[in-house]
C-alpha cells in the first residue's frame, strides 16, 4: 500500500518537474503550446487525483485494518469477561457447596450431640433408678436389721423376765 502511494507521488514529481523543462526547449505555436499546457494539466489533474485515489485506498485499509483491530480487542474482552463470569460461577458454586458441607457438619455434630445428651440423661436415670433400688434395699434390710433386733431384745426381755421369775420364785421359796 506504501508501496503505491509512493510510486504516485514519484510519478507525480517526475512529471511536474520534466513536463516544464522538456516545453520551454522545444519550439511550438501558441496553439501547440496551449495544447501542451493543458495536456500538462491533465496530466497533472490525473497524477493528483492518482494520489489521492491512492490515499482514500490506504486511509480506506486502514480504516479496516483498525476495525479489525477494535472487534479483534471486543471480542478478546468479551471472551475475558465470560471468563471472568464463569470463574465467579465456578467461584460461587464452590462457596455454596463449603456453606453446605458446613451445615452438614453442623447438623451432624448437633444430631451427635443430642445422641449423647439423651445417653447422658438414660445413664442419669438408670443411676437414679438404681440409686433408690439400692436405698429400698438399704431400708428394706434396716428394717429387717431393726426387726431382728427388736426380736433379740424382746427375746432378752423375756429372759430376763424368766430369770427374774425364776429368782422371784426362788427368794419367795427361801423366805418361806
Amino acid at each position: 500500500m506504501k508501496n503505491i502511494l509512493f510510486s504516485a507521488l514519484a510519478l507525480a514529481a517526475t512529471t511536474l518537474t520534466f513536463a516544464p523543462v522538456a516545453n520551454a526547449a522545444e519550439t511550438f505555436p501558441s496553439s501547440s503550446i496551449q495544447e501542451r499546457r493543458l495536456e500538462f494539466l491533465d496530466t497533472q489533474t490525473k497524477a493528483v487525483e492518482n494520489v489521492q485515489a491512492t490515499r482514500l485506498e490506504f486511509l480506506a485499509n486502514q480504516t479496516k485494518a483498525v476495525e479489525d483491530v477494535q472487534a479483534t480487542r471486543l471480542e478478546f474482552l468479551d471472551s475475558q469477561t465470560k471468563a471472568v463470569d464463569d470463574i465467579q460461577k465456578v467461584r460461587l458454586e464452590h462457596l455454596n457447596t463449603q456453606t453446605k458441607a458446613i451445615e452438614n457438619i453442623q447438623d451432624a455434630r448437633l444430631e451427635f450431640l443430642e445422641n449423647q445428651t439423651k445417653a447422658v440423661s438414660n445413664v442419669q436415670a438408670t443411676r437414679l433408678e438404681f440409686l433408690n433400688n439400692q436405698t429400698k434395699a438399704v431400708g428394706n434390710i434396716q428394717a429387717t436389721r431393726l426387726d431382728f433386733l427388736s426380736n433379740q431384745t424382746k427375746a432378752v426381755d423375756n429372759v430376763q423376765a424368766a430369770r427374774l421369775d425364776s429368782l422371784d420364785a426362788r427368794t419367795k421359796s427361801t423366805l418361806r
